[in-house]
C-alpha cells in the first residue's frame, strides 16, 4: 500500500516540474525576441511535447500498476483467462461466421445452379416443341376433304416392275373387213360416212360394172330356162337337159355371188327395171365404224381397191415397238399397261414377232386392249409399260406419296391419330411403275396417298407458330 502512494506521490511532482519548465521557456521565448514582440510556440510543438508527455508518464505508471498487479498474481489469472476467452470466443465466432459465409455462398450457388438448369431445361423443352411442330400438324377434316386428301393403310403386295415402250393403236385385223369392188367398176353413190357405226347387211356403197351386167343378164336367162325345165319334169325332159339347165343356172347364181352380190339382191334381179342392170351394192358383212372412205362419187375403182374399212373398236390392237438387243420374257397374256393422256389402260401380251420391222429396225409386239368407252382410236400414240410381277412382296406407295425434306431426304406423312400428320423419313428401292418400294416403314402405316404436297405446304406455312401445333 505504501508503494502504491509513493508512487503516486512521485507522478505529482514530475507533473508540477513539467508545467513550471513550460513558463519558463515561454518567458525565454520572449526575452530573446529583440524586436519586442513575443514569439509563441507552435501548438504543434506544444501537442508533441505534451504527447510525449503523456506516453512517457503514461506507460510508466501502467507499467509499474501491471507489474505491482502481476505482483498479487490476479491481474495474470485475469489476462489469461482473458487470453483464453479471447481466443476461443474468436475462434468460435470465426467458425461461426465462416460457417455462415459458406452456407450463404452454397445457397448462392445452389441457387444460381437451379436457374441455370430451369434455363437449359426451359430451352431443350422449347427446341424439342418446335422439332415436334416443325415435323407434324393437326388437319380437320374439313380441310382434308376439300384439299381432296387420301389416306390408306400400306402393306406388303406384290407388285410390278415395268419397261417403257412406244405404241400405236391399230385396228382389230381379226374383227375388221374391208369393202371394196371385186370387178373393176365406177362409185355410183355411197350410204355411209366416216366414222359412221354400221350394223350388219346395210347397204355401203352402190357402183356400176360392165362385167356385173353381164353376169345379171346371164343369171337371168339361166334362172328362167330352169325354172322352165324343172316345171316339165323327166316325163317331158331329157335327164342331160334338166341338168344341164340346172349347172348353168346355178354358175350364174354363184358368180353374182362372187362379184358381191347377197341373195336378197340376186333374187331381186328381173326384167322389170332394166336400167339397174350393172348396178350392185355391197352391204356390210358385219357390225363396226368406217374407218376409212377415201373415194368421191363418178370414181373408177379397181377390183381390190379399198372403198371402206369397217373396224370393230370394242377391242383394238396396240403394236409395241420394242428394240431388238433388249431382252423380254414375255408370254402369251402378259399383263402390260396403257397410258394416254392421263388415262391407263389395261392390256394383254396376244402376239409377238419374231421380225424386225426393216423401216424402224424394232421389234414388234402386239397387244390386245378392250375399248368399251370408246377413248381409245385406230392411229393413236401411246405409251406401253410392260409389267413384271415381283418375286415376293415388297411395300409400296404411289410416287406422288413422297415428298423431300429440307435436308434432301424422302419422307411420307404418317398418321398417328385421326388427322394429325408427321413426317417420317424413307429410304426408296425399285422404281415399279407409278409405284416405288419403300423401306422403313411398318406394315399396315397409315400414310397419305395423295395431297402430300397440301399437307407438306400446311406444315412449312405453320412452321413458325408453336401454337398451331
Amino acid at each position: 500500500m505504501n508503494t502504491i502512494f509513493s508512487k503516486k506521490l512521485l507522478a505529482v511532482v514530475i507533473s508540477s516540474l513539467l508545467v513550471g519548465l513550460t513558463t519558463s521557456h515561454e518567458a525565454f521565448a520572449q526575452s530573446s525576441n529583440g524586436t519586442g514582440s513575443i514569439t509563441k510556440i507552435s501548438n504543434q510543438d506544444v501537442k508533441e511535447l505534451k504527447d510525449a508527455h503523456d506516453e512517457h508518464g503514461h506507460d510508466k505508471g501502467h507499467k509499474e500498476e501491471k507489474d505491482a498487479h502481476d505482483e498479487h498474481g490476479h491481474d495474470k489469472g485475469h489476462k489469461e483467462e482473458k487470453d483464453a476467452h479471447d481466443e476461443h470466443g474468436h475462434d468460435k465466432g470465426h467458425k461461426e461466421e465462416k460457417g455462415d459465409h459458406d452456407d450463404h455462398e452454397h445457397e448462392k450457388g445452389h441457387e444460381e445452379d437451379k436457374d441455370g438448369h430451369d434455363e437449359h431445361g426451359h430451352e431443350g423443352d422449347k427446341k424439342e416443341g418446335e422439332e415436334e411442330h416443325e415435323e407434324g400438324i393437326t388437319i380437320d377434316p374439313k380441310k382434308m376433304s376439300l384439299a381432296n386428301i387420301k389416306v390408306e393403310s400400306v402393306k406388303p403386295e406384290y407388285q410390278f416392275s415395268t419397261i417403257y415402250a412406244p405404241g400405236e393403236i391399230k385396228a382389230n385385223g381379226y374383227k375388221s373387213y374391208v369393202v371394196s369392188p371385186r370387178t373393176e367398176s365406177v362409185i355410183i353413190s355411197r350410204h355411209a360416212a366416216l366414222g359412221e357405226h354400221v350394223d350388219k347387211g346395210q347397204k355401203l356403197v352402190t357402183l356400176f360394172s360392165e362385167v356385173m351386167a353381164q353376169a345379171q343378164a346371164d343369171y337371168l336367162i339361166a334362172s328362167t330356162e330352169w325354172q322352165r325345165v324343172k316345171k316339165l319334169g323327166k316325163k317331158t325332159v331329157s335327164e342331160s337337159r334338166l341338168l344341164q339347165a340346172e349347172t348353168t343356172y346355178n354358175a350364174s347364181y354363184g358368180k353374182l355371188i362372187a362379184l358381191g352380190l347377197t341373195e336378197k339382191a340376186i333374187k331381186s334381179i328381173s326384167n322389170k327395171d332394166i336400167k339397174a342392170f350393172g348396178q350392185y351394192t355391197l352391204t356390210a358383212q358385219r357390225e363396226g365404224v368406217v374407218l376409212q372412205d377415201d373415194f368421191i362419187q363418178g370414181q373408177r375403182v379397181d377390183a381390190g381397191d379399198t372403198v371402206m374399212l369397217l373396224a370393230d373398236e370394242k377391242q383394238l390392237w396396240v403394236e409395241a415397238k420394242v428394240s431388238p438387243n433388249k431382252k423380254l420374257n414375255l408370254s402369251i397374256d402378259s399383263p402390260a399397261v396403257l397410258k394416254l393422256e392421263g388415262q391407263s389402260y389395261n392390256a394383254k401380251v396376244i402376239q409377238e414377232a419374231h421380225t424386225i420391222d426393216p423401216i424402224t429396225r424394232t421389234r414388234i409386239i402386239r397387244l390386245g386392249v378392250e375399248n368399251s368407252d370408246d377413248n381409245l382410236h385406230s392411229g393413236m400414240f401411246v405409251k406401253v409399260y410392260f409389267q413384271f410381277a415381283t418375286k415376293q412382296k415388297v411395300m409400296a406407295v404411289p410416287e406422288e406419296a413422297l415428298i423431300r425434306s429440307a435436308d434432301g431426304d424422302w419422307t411420307v406423312f404418317v398418321e398417328d391419330h385421326p388427322g394429325e400428320f408427321k413426317a417420317v423419313e424413307v429410304e426408296l428401292g425399285r422404281a415399279l411403275g407409278g409405284f416405288r418400294e419403300i423401306i422403313g416403314l411398318d406394315s399396315g402405316t397409315r400414310i397419305v396417298t395423295k395431297g402430300a404436297f397440301f399437307v407438306a405446304s400446311e406444315i412449312a406455312k405453320g412452321g413458325f407458330d408453336p401454337h398451331n401445333h
